[in-house]
C-alpha cells in the first residue's frame, strides 16, 4: 500500500462473516426525492436478523429504537422486555447503503463529486448532499435497530476517509473494528468526503466495500439491489438474460460462466443522475472483491433468494433454483 492508500486498523477478535451492501434503488423510491421504501426496508431489517441472531425466528428480539414515532403518544421502550432477555450470541456483519434517492440530487446539483470547495454552490452541496445521506443512515440504523439488531452509523467523513483521484487515501478502520468486536453492527454510508486534490468528492458505498473487504477479509459479500442480479442487457429490455456466474481472473478481467453466451460483451446503462457510476461501478468493485479469494453475491433485495445469499449457503455450485449473480475468482 503506498502513500496515497493509507489505512489504519487492526485484526479483528472475532471473524467477520459478511459486508452487505444496501444498495439506494433497493431501499428508497429512486424516482421520488427522499422518499424510503419502508417496505423493502423493513424486510431487508428482518432477513438480517434471522441469519445474523441465532435462533431469532423462533423468539421475539426486544427493540433498541426508543425514539417518538411519528403518530405515537410515547417511545417504544418496554423495559421489562429485557429483564429476563439473554443477551443472544450474532454473527459479525458490516452493512454499507447506498444512497438512492437521497444525496445524489443534492450532489448532481452542486458538483460535488467533481470537486471546488472555493465555489459557493459546491461547498453548499457538499453540507446538503452529507445532511441527506446522514438522515437515510439513520432510517437504516433505526430499522436495524427495532429488529433488535445492535447497529451503529458510521460516517467516512467524520472517520476521516479521504481520497486522491477518487480512489480511497486515506480510511481509519479502527472505529469500525472496535464495534464490531464488541458486538455492534457498523453501518456505513456513501459520502461527501474530501479529496487531496480536487477538494471534494462522493465516495461510493461499492468502494467502501471494496476497501473494507480488502483489510478486514469477510467469508462473503452480498449486493441487495433492486434487480435480480447482473443482465447481459438492461433488464428492461426483451430478452435480457440473468447472468448466474461470473469468473475474475488474475489480470481482473471477467467471463461469464453460466449461462454460456454467445455475445460475452454485456451492455450497461448509468442513470444520468448517478454520481458514483451504477451498476458498472459494481461490477468493478465486486471483481476487485473476489480477486482477494473473496465469493461475491449481487441478489434482489427482500426475496427467498436474498436470504439464501446472506446465510452463506451458496458455497460451492450455485442452485439452478437460486436468482442472482454469483461473482468469484477463477484461480
Amino acid at each position: 500500500m503506498d502513500d496515497h492508500q493509507r489505512s489504519e486498523h487492526r485484526n479483528l477478535v472475532k471473524p467477520l462473516r459478511c459486508i452487505v451492501k444496501l444498495g439506494g434503488a433497493a431501499i428508497t423510491c429512486k424516482n421520488d426525492l427522499e422518499k424510503i421504501n419502508e417496505a423493502n426496508l423493513e424486510m431487508v431489517a428482518t432477513q438480517l436478523r434471522r441469519v445474523m441472531i441465532s435462533g431469532s425466528s423462533s423468539s421475539k428480539v426486544p427493540g433498541m429504537d426508543w425514539s417518538k414515532r411519528n403518530g405515537k403518544l410515547e417511545t417504544s421502550l418496554d423495559v421489562d422486555e429485557f429483564k429476563d432477555q439473554e443477551l443472544l450470541e450474532s454473527s459479525s456483519f458490516i452493512v454499507v447503503h447506498g444512497a438512492g434517492s437521497f444525496g445524489h440530487f443534492q450532489a448532481s446539483q452542486s458538483g460535488v463529486h467533481k470537486g471546488g470547495l472555493k465555489r459557493p454552490i459546491v461547498k453548499a452541496g457538499f453540507v446538503a448532499t452529507r445532511i441527506s445521506v446522514s438522515t437515510l443512515n439513520l432510517e437504516v440504523v433505526r430499522a436495524l435497530a427495532r429488529e433488535g439488531l445492535p447497529s451503529i452509523g458510521i460516517s467516512p467523513f467524520s472517520c476521516g476517509w479521504s481520497t486522491r483521484e477518487k480512489n480511497i487515501a486515506s480510511a481509519d478502520l479502527s472505529t469500525v473494528a472496535k464495534a464490531l468486536d464488541l458486538g455492534f453492527i457498523p453501518v456505513l454510508h456513501g459520502d461527501a468526503v474530501l479529496d487531496e486534490l480536487q477538494g471534494c468528492t462522493i465516495l461510493s458505498g461499492d468502494v467502501i466495500i471494496r476497501h473494507l473487504a480488502e483489510h478486514l477479509k469477510p467469508d462473503y459479500v452480498v449486493f441487495l439491489t433492486d434487480v435480480f442480479g447482473v443482465y447481459d442487457r438492461p433488464p428492461t429490455e426483451p430478452d435480457a438474460v440473468l447472468l448466474k456466474e461470473i469468473a475474475v481472473r488474475e489480470d481482473g478481467n471477467w467471463s461469464v460462466v453460466k449461462p454460456p453466451l454467445e455475445d460475452s460483451q454485456v451492455e450497461m446503462t448509468v442513470a444520468t443522475h448517478d454520481t458514483t457510476g451504477g451498476m458498472q461501478t459494481k461490477i468493478s468493485e465486486a471483481a476487485s472483491i473476489a480477486k482477494l479469494g473473496i465469493d461475491v453475491y449481487i441478489v434482489k433485495a427482500a426475496t427467498t433468494h436474498s436470504v439464501r445469499a446472506l446465510s452463506g449457503d451458496l458455497k460451492g455450485n450455485i442452485p439452478d433454483d437460486w436468482l442472482g449473480t454469483a461473482i468469484r475468482f477463477a484461480g
